[in-house]
């Protein structure tokens, strides 16, 4: 009776406090009675809240009664008793509250949803929601969108035009089992991260650092809370075989087609990452696969196969997820010619090459007497190569565009007569070939030139670790590296 009255105290005080601004008569009838000697001057509200109060303030005094008290006192025994029930009772009263306000924070998504999503379950529990920007696959744009994190699932919802009061539809659902987290932030687009769940996978952008963090806090919690529950059920439960259990972020192969991928933006990648073609917006246009995210050309793409995130229907994928989901490898006729040539030396991924280098970073460039003004592009110095430049078109090209062998090259300020128009400017010239270099701060200048110096004469490169640091000390966002993109 207790715990229901504590439940039921916060709706009581809200009809008491509605119908008397609502109601004059009923107002009228509630002073009258306040007025009388016997409630004290207190408020029918102050009455209402006497009940809440009572359980606590006796576990209170109990507890001072049984510090002052010897413990030779003939009552000690029956006092201790008396605080044990009581501290039950106190205890029941809170997990009633906690168990409403839980099903009335449910109540309130649920409508926020218009009743799409059956939520209002005593296992559900609300963990964070709010607005956060996603990112597109196709070119980076930002879209506003509403994220809602239960113990079980992650709803991606998008904004609905309603006449009164916000409305949102649950574009996608993300279990929590299977789900991961990684930071994705870099130079370019800061304050992102990505979710990849079995069902798809979403690049989100915070728009604070503390937003961010919040949200990254949130959803790994979420995760160990999940993998700590299943391995409790796994050591438990007698009939669970150790081969059904899969870690969630343990990589497998297998995977393929039966969790959504984690796609790579097109804007980040020139070629096709399967025959390494450049794109073009009229004959050679971008398609992701998808089974694995990769960016490929529509001739790398014209192969259907079933992916089981997907409720087994039939998708777009590459060529090797085709060979690697259907068992067989498509028909020699179905191939281009470009997709069954032999790999060039330049056939080096950017991104896995940025992992493992000696410095890498986004740089203007231009050579003299190619006619050819200032381009941007992703320039990159491997480790197990560092004596060779490879110049990309983007941070995840399958294909460097040109490598330069840097042994013989000096590296140097630009001259007067250069008449270069961009600030950071800096040059290497062997021969006749000389190319001009512009890069966003002066700490990255200084950096290219001298590991581009010491690669001139041949001598040691070491990693390119320091440059982050180095760049933040001075108050510039830091370089990329490792993970570039």
């Amino acid at each position: 009776m207790y715990g229901e009255y504590v439940k039921n105290f916060d709706r009581a005080m809200e009809l008491v406090n509605t119908w008397m601004q609502r109601s004059s008569q009923f107002k009228a009838i509630i002073h009258n009675i306040q007025k009388e000697e016997m409630c004290g001057n207190l408020t029918l509200q102050h009455h209402m809240l006497e009940p809440v109060q009572r359980i606590p303030r006796y576990e209170l005094l109990l507890k001072d009664y049984l510090h002052r008290l010897p413990e030779d006192a003939d009552d000690f025994k029956d006092a201790q008793k008396s605080l044990e029930l009581i501290a039950t009772a106190a205890e029941h009263s809170n997990a009633a509250i906690r168990k409403m306000e839980r099903m009335r924070k449910l109540l309130k998504v649920y409508e926020l949803l218009g009743g799409e999503e059956d939520i209002v379950n005593p296992t559900n529990e609300l963990i964070k929601e709010g607005h956060i920007l996603k990112l597109s696959a196709k070119n980076g744009t930002s879209q506003d969108r509403y994220l809602i994190l239960f113990n079980d699932r992650l709803l991606y919802c998008v904004p609905k035009l309603r006449l009164i009061g916000q409305k949102f539809g649950v574009r996608a659902r993300i279990d929590v089992d299977g789900m991961e987290l990684k930071e994705t932030s870099s130079m370019n687009v800061p304050r992102t991260f990505l979710v990849s769940g079995k069902q798809r996978s979403l690049e989100l952008q915070a728009r604070t650092e503390e937003e961010k963090r919040d949200w990254i806090q949130a959803i790994q919690t979420t995760i160990q809370r999940h993998e700590q529950t299943l391995e409790t059920f796994r050591m438990h439960n007698c009939s669970f075989r150790e081969e059904d259990f899969t870690p969630p972020n343990s990589p497998n192969c297998s995977e393929l087609g039966k969790r959504a991928p984690t796609p790579i933006r097109e804007k980040e990648v020139t070629l096709c990452m399967k025959c390494q073609e450049p794109f073009n917006s009229i004959t050679k246009r971008r398609h992701h696969c998808k089974a694995c995210g990769h960016v490929v050309c529509g001739k790398c793409s014209e192969f259907r196969a079933r992916l089981l995130y997907d409720n087994n229907r039939a998708n777009r994928v590459c060529i090797d997820c085709y060979t690697m989901l259907v068992g067989v490898p498509p028909s020699p006729a179905s191939l281009s010619n470009s997709a069954l040539r032999r790999r060039s030396i330049l056939e080096k991924q950017a991104s896995v090459a940025a992992e493992n280098s000696v410095l890498c970073s986004f740089l203007h460039h231009m050579e003299k007497g190619s006619g050819r003004g200032w381009q941007k592009a992703w320039f990159v110095i491997p480790d197990n190569e560092p004596l060779v430049l490879y110049i990309y078109g983007a941070p995840q090209d399958v294909k460097a565009q040109r490598s330069i062998p840097l042994i013989g090259f000096e590296v140097s300020l630009p001259e007067s007569s250069d008449r270069l128009e961009r600030r950071n400017a800096f040059k290497m010239s062997q021969s006749h070939l000389t190319v001009y270099f512009s890069a966003d701060c002066e700490e990255l200048q200084r950096r290219w030139m001298e590991v581009l110096s010491r690669a001139g004469r041949g001598e040691e490169l070491q990693s390119n670790g320091p440059i982050s640091e180095a760049l933040e000390e001075e108050g510039e966002e830091p370089v990329p590296t490792g993970e570039s993109t």
